[in-house]
């Protein structure tokens, strides 16, 4: 649609309504004739992609002598006369025409499809694949077959849909917008790269429980159901990680996976309250090593999908993701841009009075909850190339290991692309000591109201007692990926997200 085109009006209910009815009684013809509105089969022989693919290079006016039987949806239709066109479209948006004829078919035929057809339909055509007059690769029916009617009609196809109706009605964008059929297969190409990633560096996939007794590996407001069969609370589980950790406990010692997790918390660009999620750990790895795994995973990904490290997002920007990323510490980067030392060693008094004076606002606030938000109130929003932001406090962190030479901080990133978190990587705690000192300390912040506080999970405890191998893990979000790979907001790269 050119820009000085102004959009075509939409149907208004009243007018769906009357099309409902004329396409319902079409439907019902059909099947009077026994020609089956909705048949369990037809009898396609080839693709429209693999027609375009084959024949693709025809001159205008050329006949090639092949004959194909193909199916599509019907996009655009003219009945003119004794030629009728229409433009039949695939699943990956591939479309070629079909010229259903007189000469070819026969007045019935023809009649039968002027009074039957509509647009939004699928059928099937056989003919003989040739190019039209004007070059446009086509099929001279010969025969027609109903695959499937439609019998409520499509968007304009002009109009570009809102952004209300692309996500409550997911089946319409994919079937009017190419960009929502190419972050689909996009999405397809990451997933299936990052298993292949994960194959050739010998990790093994696997599957751990979405409902849980116990919520825990991540700090988070979890979704609370309940079992009739056990008669128990059970909790969707907001993250993978603990049970992760067993697998390494019981000896699988380079181990993923890629599911959904669930988080009771508010939606926005870049959250969701149900997201697909890849955690990762790696025995005898720590959070350098993993760090370095997940740049390979996401380069990996966008080679995949874009041919390429430099991405092209969907509004036309290149983003380039290659080459080695930043490494900056969260303390050292905090104290440049707020233009004070903060330290580890920093008090709350101060961090709070600096949280005063720039209108932050931190709840149950202590050190480590005070840092984090003082660094995005500061850096976040800078950071475009991706980063790693490096050694964060101790106190937001209770899985993962003290830095073996900084006192107060953790050895844990988080992976910062287009100014969004990405990813996180730890060396993970493995002492099972300081791991119940550390579930009591947030047992401590649940007591005082935090209901993103961690509990104290003894069947844990139990595994760490008999040795977790010292192990980097990390977690990304696949819809956040996604985001950083094709530049779009976390409505768009989940394919049917949840709407109020």
């Amino acid at each position: 649609m050119s820009e000085n085109t102004a959009p075509e009006p939409e149907l208004t209910d009243a007018e769906v309504s009357e099309q409902k009815a004329v396409r319902l009684a079409k439907r019902d013809r059909l099947n009077e004739l026994g020609l089956e509105a909705y048949p369990v089969s037809v009898p396609i022989t080839d693709t429209i992609p693999a027609v375009r693919e084959r024949f693709g290079g025809l001159e205008a006016d050329a006949t090639t002598g092949v004959t194909v039987g193909l199916a599509g949806r019907i996009v655009h239709l003219r009945n003119t006369g004794k030629l009728c066109f229409a433009s039949l479209q695939s699943g990956d948006g591939s479309r070629i025409q079909a010229m259903v004829s007189l000469a070819e078919v026969g007045d019935e035929n023809l009649d039968l499809w002027k009074e039957l057809v509509d647009l939004g339909d699928h059928v099937f055509v056989s003919g003989e694949v040739i190019s039209s007059r004007r070059g446009e690769l086509s099929i001279m029916v010969s025969e027609w077959k109903m695959a499937s009617k439609a019998v409520l009609p499509l968007p304009n196809m002009h109009n570009e849909l809102n952004e209300e109706t692309r996500v409550r009605n997911r089946y319409l964008d994919l079937i009017v917008r190419e960009q929502a059929r190419k972050t689909v297969f996009a999405r397809a190409k990451t997933m299936a790269s990052l298993r292949e990633t994960f194959t050739q560096l010998d990790f093994v996939e696997v599957e751990t429980p979405m409902l849980q007794v116990m919520h825990g590996g991540a700090s988070a407001r979890p979704f609370v159901t309940h079992s009739n069969a056990f008669d128990m609370e059970l909790f969707l589980r907001i993250a993978p990680e603990l049970y992760l950790k067993r697998a390494l406990v019981g000896g699988i010692e380079r181990v993923f996976e890629i599911n959904r997790n669930f988080r009771n918390e508010g939606a926005d660009s870049t959250h969701s309250p149900e997201f697909a999620m890849l955690e990762a750990y790696e025995a005898y790895g720590d959070y350098t090593s993993i760090a370095a795994l997940t740049q390979k995973l996401i380069q990996d990904a966008a080679l995949s999908v874009s041919g390429s490290h430099v991405v092209t997002w969907a509004d036309g920007t290149d983003f380039d993701l290659g080459g080695e990323w930043d490494r900056i510490s969260m303390y050292h980067s905090l104290s440049v841009a707020a233009g004070v030392e903060i330290t580890p060693a920093t008090s709350v008094a101060d961090l709070q009075a600096l949280a005063d004076r720039e209108g932050v606002e931190v709840h149950l606030a202590n050190h480590g909850k005070l840092v984090e938000e003082l660094w995005e109130h500061f850096v976040k929003d800078g950071l475009t190339r991706p980063t790693f932001v490096m050694d964060f406090p101790i106190e937001t962190s209770p899985l993962v290991k003290e830095h073996r030479s900084i006192p107060g901080v953790v050895e844990k990133w988080d992976l910062y692309v287009r100014g969004f978190e990405l990813a996180t990587g730890y060396s993970e705690l493995n002492d099972p000591v300081i791991q119940r000192e550390r579930f009591m300390q947030q047992a401590a912040q649940g007591a005082k109201g935090d209901v993103e506080a961690m509990r104290v999970d003894e069947d844990f405890l139990k595994a760490l007692e008999h040795a977790m191998p010292p192990a980097g893990g990390m977690g990304m979000g696949m819809d956040r990926l996604l985001m950083a790979i094709t530049g779009l907001g976390i409505r768009e790269t989940i394919m049917f997200p949840l709407v109020k």
